[in-house]
């Protein structure tokens, strides 16, 4: 026997001691744990898709707008409130004027309004935005005086035709309660690895909102909140943002466990969200780093000590879901070496047995998490072409299995490193803007030419046109001054 299959044979031995077989059930444990949360979230939008489909039989042909289709009469629908719609731009990229389309042809029939901004003149957005603008004539103005609700939008964010409306509706039944309304994307992977990853991230989180209702879990890409709550600085909601705030979502969140508040998701809330085409594995990592950066960001000791638990916990879970596969790994390659060289002897071929026992155990748990995470993505799918029947269809065709497998191991063997090094460099490029944080705030923004990366993460955006990087203003205190400053409605206020 050589030397490197003594090592293959201890090794196996190894991972059969009670120690190793506890991690191997542990890794099965939460394979299992994935796809009951996946099926309980594929629950809620199936429950959704059968209340639209059987309004339509019913007669509602605009069941994706409204299941009440007398919602939808004129006299109620003059009286629907004013909501403004904040979208922050920075670069251009492929999916970006299909995305804005979405949004600016909403089919909510009370007073709407959109407010977008740009550090500069010079971002490429600017001018892609003002071609958009002059194409469908619409008015884009700052915060209106008699605006009840603001919605918060990332620009790469694909809307149906009904959802500010059933943002709206969901708002106006419990306005007292309801501190934010939220939803979460549906990734659509582009074929490259680096898509797959952020889609497989992406999905563990999808959870949290699929309730159906109350939540404790925030996305930033999609917020509806009280447009009170900004002009009196409610809860510092504008204050801890403006003063060395970070992270929109989590600040907000913490914001409203602090003070009680509901944060709610609404079972129709979910948006197709294309990934980049040239999407790598290296934007895929710097990705990353930015998710298991946010961690870092605080406003309080509370916010503080649940940013840590986060930490801890997922880099726990992370590890522990991969160490099994690296165990099976060597079972597999102990196993076929003695079948390939026909060795015999009785202690070897048991540690092999019980090992191949434990690789077919993780496997039937793999084949159950898999199978739980292909129904969510498909009921979403479904749902998602349900809410916007104009749009081309969504399909799961274009979905690698196998290439969400090796994600899935990608993803949770890399988030550790990321939140280590998130941790101890207290720094972050974003979009060729790096940000310094001291005692969980933003102390130091940095903007040098070097820095900026050629295109986004995900969307693939281009940030910078010929003219170069933008004048040095920061991004966060520009969105500040237009909350905070209120002004009567401008046309083609870009």
């Amino acid at each position: 026997m050589s030397t490197l299959e003594s090592i293959l044979f201890s090794l196996s031995r190894a991972f059969c001691t009670p120690s190793a077989v506890f991690l191997h059930i542990q890794g099965c444990v939460i394979c299992l744990l994935l796809a009951l949360g996946w099926l309980m979230a594929a629950y809620v939008r199936n429950r959704e898709i059968r209340r639209i489909k059987n309004s339509m039989k019913a007669g509602n042909s605009l069941a994706f707008l409204s299941q009440d289709i007398n919602e939808l009469e004129h006299s109620r629908q003059v009286q629907l409130p004013r909501v403004s719609v904040v979208m922050p731009l920075k670069g251009f990229g492929e999916h970006n004027f299909h995305n804005w389309r979405s949004q600016i042809t909403s089919l909510y029939g009370g007073p709407l309004e959109f407010l977008f901004v740009l550090e500069s003149t010079q971002d490429p957005a600017y001018h892609a935005v003002s071609r958009l603008l002059s194409t469908y004539q619409i008015g884009v103005e700052k915060m209106h005086k008699d605006t009840k609700y603001v919605l918060f939008l990332d620009d790469d964010v694909r809307l149906h035709p009904g959802t500010i409306g059933a943002l709206t509706s969901e708002m106006e039944k419990n306005p007292e309660v309801i501190f934010i309304q939220t939803g979460y994307p549906l990734d659509l992977p582009s074929g490259t690895l680096g898509s797959y990853c952020i889609y497989e991230y992406h999905m563990p989180c999808s959870m949290g909102f699929a309730t159906g209702g109350r939540t404790f879990f925030l996305w930033g890409g999609c917020m509806m909140m009280h447009a009170d709550d900004f002009r009196q600085d409610r809860y510092g909601v504008v204050s801890g943002l403006r003063d060395g705030g970070y992270s929109d979502d989590m600040t907000l969140a913490s914001l409203a466990g602090a003070h009680k508040r509901l944060i709610t998701s609404p079972p129709v809330a979910v948006f197709p969200h294309p990934l980049a085409s040239d999407l790598s594995f290296g934007r895929y990592w710097n990705y990353l780093r930015k998710q298991t950066f946010v961690l870092e960001s605080y406003i309080s000791k509370a916010n503080w000590i649940m940013n840590k638990l986060l930490f801890a916990v997922h880099c726990y879970l992370s590890w522990g879901f991969v160490a099994p596969y690296i165990m099976a790994v060597i079972h597999i390659t102990s196993a076929l070496r003695i079948y390939i060289k026909g060795y015999h002897q009785l202690e070897d071929t048991a540690f092999a047995s019980g090992g191949m026992s434990l690789v077919i155990l993780l496997a039937i748990c793999t084949f159950i998490e898999l199978l739980s995470m292909w129904n969510l993505t498909r009921r979403e799918v479904t749902l998602c072409n349900l809410l916007s029947p104009e749009s081309p269809r969504l399909s799961l065709a274009p979905y690698n299995w196998g290439l969400i497998f090796i994600a899935m191991l990608v993803d949770n063997f890399l988030y550790p490193i990321s939140a280590f090094r998130s941790h101890f460099s207290q720094s972050i490029n974003w979009s060729g803007i790096r940000y310094h944080l001291r005692n969980g705030k933003v102390f130091k923004i940095e903007r040098r030419n070097d820095m900026v990366p050629v295109k986004t993460d995900l969307g693939g955006k281009h940030l910078y046109g010929k003219k170069g990087a933008p004048q040095k203003a920061s991004f966060l205190s520009s969105l500040g001054r237009n909350l905070a400053h209120w002004r009567r409605p401008k046309k083609f206020d870009v």
